[in-house]
């Protein structure tokens, strides 16, 4: 009996000593995933917090290699924040942390199901956001809107994320409205070229003849140090390749040491000269993201370096890179310092051998918001920024926006979202184009990844793939009306002139019809001045560009002209030196405006007219009014106007101007009905009114 005794707590103490022992290591994988997550290493994290649920999934995984970023953003996590005081259970915790691993690497579906799990016991309320996001994420837009009402109604929720659901709702209302454009065809690039291996994405042109890409992409190949520790599939490396008839890629080439490195090198970007800018790190330290420069001589590479803090502010993320196309401008993405919150654009001067030049400037709101905006692509013939944001009311994860570029008011503006099928629930980043915006490159993960979902039960859907955009070209149409501008009438057979500043579209001009109505088809990059006239008429004008447009647009331009007056016009503003005929600093202001009617109103010869007051002699004034008219022309005429459309007549007092009096009937400034005036400050208005220059229409041609 004793020995039977001792055996049976022999067997129990064991039993306790090994229960102790796994509770004990299931503390330590909680502690160590804690610490993975805090790095950005998810994957680590991911497998760890499943140890603990279940300690058979202690097997090795890899993480699907692409730019995950965990930015700074204004939205903190919801385990960092709300009540201190509250405690869930480990179950809880895990499943929660197990959902952010998913939706930090972009798997929705799975992120979905332990947001639910983590949500139904309460202990996380803010987590009935992340599921409502989760669904709008996989598309579900209907569905979504209401789970984002569930949980803008609940009680002891983040404000923060109250705000970004009303934004988020908008977003999917901004979905469901949306009708994807036929025109646009969006297709997987070639696998065995571009979509080798476990991830690709960040296409750029090398090149000004479009014909060369560079491209990131994790496939076997990839430079590797250690193949005991490394596996191709899973570093990523830079790639380019070319096509020599426009439709059929080569075999890519892997660019080799020393650009690529045992650690990630992706987002690669030439600029003009021999330099390319790309982002580098390691899965040691994924929060360690810098940009790097290498110069190349021939296809031979020096080594690399990293750029000083100038762009890589230490302790912060900077990625992305993008140079524009003159070679000017280096755009990137960063979490730094100075921004809006989470990655930010910005942008730094490049002298002309590559080197930076200045400070980063944040090209600020509205491009930038609270979220992340990242991978940049500036279009310098359209004047565009093509960025993605996960802001800005997107319609699932990332989507790519674009920005025009206001030279006046050297800002970018309002972003516009790309829609649909450019960007689609999932994330969608990397659009590039070539300069007539008609074919170019994104990045997505809006396909399943099949291979990684047979081999790897987690981060599988995170793969980025590389896809082919084909837009239609753009085309732009012009239509109005001429209008008489005192009677509002139409204009028939006006003409209507069409001159492309920059000369690379033939002048010429077309008829209203009898409706007064014109249209006509434009093409795209035009700077259009346009002019319409009509005898007895002033013409008017307008400038239309095309340039800087990135889609098909219908330009409705309308035209009011003024009727030529019989009589003459006063030139307002012209004044003279005392008893001289110098023009006054202000006179050569209005004067600069004459000359702009003039060269609009080219069919027109003048009279410039200048009339005195009675004071001082009938010759002493004729002569004076002579050489004050001649002044006027001779300016004109050395600003370009010619001189067989100019006459210069001095009237000095012979043609009083009139007034109108208390009934609205002219009254002629004669000395006689000035002198009959009390008021004497009405008399001297009255005798400026008679030292006037005008002009008088004497032909049209």
């Amino acid at each position: 009996m004793m020995k039977r005794i001792s055996r049976l707590t022999i067997l129990s103490l064991l039993l306790v000593l090994s229960t102790n022992s796994f509770s004990q290591a299931k503390k330590v994988w909680l502690y160590k995933a804690d610490y993975y997550y805090e790095k950005n290493d998810f994957a680590s994290a991911l497998r760890l917090y499943q140890m603990v649920l279940d300690e058979k999934l202690g097997l090795s995984t890899r993480v699907i290699p692409y730019e995950i970023t965990l930015s700074n953003q204004k939205l903190k996590d919801p385990n960092k924040e709300g009540d201190s005081a509250r405690t869930v259970t480990t179950e809880d915790y895990v499943h929660h942390q197990i959902a952010m691993c998913y939706r930090k690497t972009y798997d929705y579906k799975r992120a979905l199901e332990y947001f639910e799990k983590s949500a139904s016991t309460n202990g996380y309320p803010d987590d009935y956001y992340y599921i409502a996001n989760s669904i709008m994420n996989l598309g579900d837009y209907e569905k979504a809107m209401e789970a984002y009402q569930k949980f803008i109604g609940l009680e002891g929720t983040s404000d923060r994320l109250i705000e970004r659901s009303l934004d988020d709702m908008s977003g999917c209302n901004y979905a469901i409205k949306l009708e994807a454009d036929d025109d646009i065809f969006v297709n997987i690039a070639d696998s065995a070229i571009f979509n080798q291996g476990s991830s690709s994405f960040g296409v750029t042109y090398w090149g000004k003849e479009y014909n060369k890409v560079v491209f990131s992409s994790a496939r076997e190949g990839s430079v590797i140090i250690d193949p005991e520790t490394q596996d191709p599939e899973y570093l990523l490396d830079l790639y380019w390749t070319e096509t020599s008839d426009g439709e059929k890629w080569d075999e890519p080439k892997n660019f080799g040491r020393p650009l690529n490195s045992s650690r990630h090198d992706a987002s690669g970007c030439f600029d003009p000269g021999h330099a390319i800018f790309f982002t580098r790190w390691g899965d040691d330290n994924p929060r360690e993201r810098y940009i790097y420069v290498a110069r190349e001589i021939g296809m031979r590479f020096f080594e690399s370096q990293k750029l000083d803090s100038l762009v890589n502010f230490p302790g912060f993320q900077s990625i992305n890179p993008f140079v524009t196309e003159d070679g000017q401008w280096l755009y990137y993405s960063s979490n730094r310092p100075g921004g809006s919150g989470g990655f930010d654009i910005w942008r730094i001067k490049l002298a002309e051998n590559g080197q930076l030049d200045g400070e980063p400037e944040n090209i600020g709101g509205p491009v930038n918001s609270e979220f992340d905006e990242r991978a940049p692509f500036y279009h310098q013939k359209s004047r565009t920024l093509f960025f993605s944001s996960d802001g800005h009311k997107s319609t699932g994860g990332l989507d790519i926006f674009k920005s025009n570029y206001d030279r006046d008011a050297e800002s970018f503006g309002i972003p516009k979202n790309a829609g649909a099928p450019i960007n689609s629930p999932k994330d969608d980043s990397y659009f590039i184009a070539n300069e007539d915006l008609t074919d170019g490159f994104l990045s997505s993960n809006r396909d399943s990844c099949t291979t990684c979902d047979s081999v790897f039960n987690n981060l599988c859907s995170s793969c980025y793939k590389i896809f082919e955009v084909q837009l239609p070209p753009m085309e732009f149409k012009i239509s109005g009306y001429v209008y008489d501008m005192a009677t509002n009438e139409i204009i028939p057979n006006a003409t209507v002139e069409f001159k492309d500043i920059t000369y690379k579209w033939e002048h010429f001009e077309i008829k209203t019809d009898d409706k007064g109505y014109y249209e006509h088809e434009l093409i795209p990059n035009l700077e259009l001045f346009l002019r319409a006239s009509k005898k007895d008429y002033f013409a008017d004008k307008a400038v239309v560009f095309t340039a800087g447009e990135t889609e098909s647009k219908n330009y409705r331009q309308d035209f009011y002209l003024e009727q030529i007056p019989q009589g003459e016009i006063t030139i307002e503003g012209i004044e003279y030196d005392f008893d001289s005929a110098n023009l006054r600093p202000v006179s050569i202001e209005i004067l600069d405006k004459l000359l702009e009617f003039l060269e609009l109103n080219n069919n027109l010869k003048i009279e410039i007219r200048s009339h005195t007051d009675e004071r001082g002699s009938d010759s002493y004034n004729l002569k004076l009014s002579q050489r004050r008219a001649q002044s006027v022309v001779d300016y004109l005429i050395e600003n370009g106007i010619p001189m067989e459309r100019l006459v210069a007549k001095g009237y000095g007092e012979t043609m009083p101007a009139e007034v109108p009096d208390a009934n609205g009937n002219p009254v002629m400034l004669t000395p006689e009905y000035i002198y009959s005036l009390t008021d004497e400050d009405l008399q001297e208005e009255y005798h400026q009114r008679n030292r006037r220059t005008a002009f008088f229409v004497l032909e049209q041609e």
